[in-house]
């Protein structure tokens, strides 16, 4: 049975960082596209970034682009999302999804398997 498990999450202040992980159980992970979303209080689900399964094609929404990075180690089954400068607008639960070999998407119907979240506290 194909897990994700997000780490990483935690209370920083603004301006700091925090390095999530997505690591994939039960199945190699090399050959899913994996999608970063978020969901804040009140507010709809929205993904955040996407990494192909090559790791040749990246995506970033707008609000987070030049401030966060995804990347993966497929040797370790891992995919990281790098965040930096962050913001009190960046405060949510950060959600990691997979889907099957094609380019990462916006629309979260699209990803088969998802973790139960990392919660990203931002304080101002």
């Amino acid at each position: 049975q194909e897990q994700l498990v997000e780490s990483g999450g935690g209370l920083v202040q603004a301006g700091g960082s925090l390095r999530l992980s997505c690591a994939s159980s039960g199945r190699p992970f090399g050959d899913r596209t994996v999608g970063w979303f978020r969901q804040a209080p009140g507010k709809e689900r929205e993904v955040v970034a996407g990494i192909s399964w090559n790791a040749i094609t990246t995506t970033y929404t707008d609000s987070v682009k030049g401030r966060f990075t995804v990347s993966r180690d497929n040797s370790k089954n891992s995919v990281y999302l790098q965040t930096n400068s962050l913001k009190p607008e960046d405060t949510a639960v950060y959600y990691c999804a997979a889907r099957r070999p094609y380019l990462p998407t916006n629309n979260s119907v699209d990803y088969d398997y998802w973790g139960r979240g990392t919660q990203v506290t931002v304080s101002s």
